[in-house]
């Protein structure tokens, strides 16, 4: 007799996770407009490597600034979201994306943090950490 094989129930997320991710997106959308409107040209947004995500790569004349985006409740509690854990993640993710755009590997490059809160101006904080940590 042959086995039916019944699919997997696709996995559904919990409303806080899509509340979440929304809210991500929405942030990033508002981060990118205020680097926009700052003069920076967005060479990509949420890319993916193996080894993380850079939430936007972004170029102004000679500089690459790799931006990590937090929405948090308060720009003080999104100033404290970004993680050492997560800063070599993003550093890690850099060196993919350099590998993939070589004809960007002689420009400046910054590691950047754009906070992100209600009823709040976006903060762009340059140099919120370095690769040398």
């Amino acid at each position: 007799m042959a086995k039916i094989e019944v699919p997997a129930e696709p996995k559904v997320a919990s409303p806080e996770r899509v509340a979440a991710f929304h809210t991500g997106i929405s942030a990033e959308s508002r981060a990118a407009a205020y680097l926009m409107a700052k003069g920076y040209r967005i060479l990509a947004r949420r890319y993916r490597t193996p080894h993380g995500e850079i939430d936007i790569v972004a170029r102004r004349r000679n500089l690459i600034a790799f931006v990590e985006v937090k929405a948090r409740a308060t720009l003080d509690d999104a100033a404290f979201a970004v993680t050492p854990r997560q800063q070599q993640r993003i550093i890690d993710a850099a060196q993919g994306w350099l590998a993939a755009h070589p004809e960007h590997a002689e420009f400046e490059l910054r590691f950047d943090a754009m906070l992100i809160a209600p009823k709040r101006l976006p903060r762009h904080v340059l140099a919120a950490f370095d690769a040398s940590t």
